[in-house]
């Protein structure tokens, strides 16, 4: 198991009701490859530096994940699929 870090861009239409099932989902998501979720962090609505499927901001949230280096991909896959997430962007932690 390897440390990374997730950041996620969720579309500005789900609200702030909605957003600890979007979260929740994602954490499925990371379960599914055999990871684990150990801390998420919701830094709130932004503004966008460009428009992305024409949103001018959007919800992030850093998520720290535990996964094997083999998951990466169908995690990212699945991310990319998602209606919710505009973008993401999962980096390696340490050596």
């Amino acid at each position: 198991m390897r440390d990374y870090e997730l950041v996620v861009i969720i579309s500005p239409e789900v609200t702030d009701d909605e957003m600890p099932g979007t979260m929740s989902r994602v954490s499925e998501l990371v379960n599914a490859g055999g990871g684990n979720v150990t801390e998420i962090s919701q830094w709130g609505r932004r503004k966008l530096a460009y428009p992305i499927k024409r949103f001018a901001e959007g919800n992030y949230v850093l998520a720290q994940l535990e996964l094997e280096p083999t998951s990466t991909k169908r995690l990212e896959a699945n991310l990319r699929l998602s209606g919710e997430v505009l973008r993401h962007l999962l980096i390696r932690l340490g050596e």
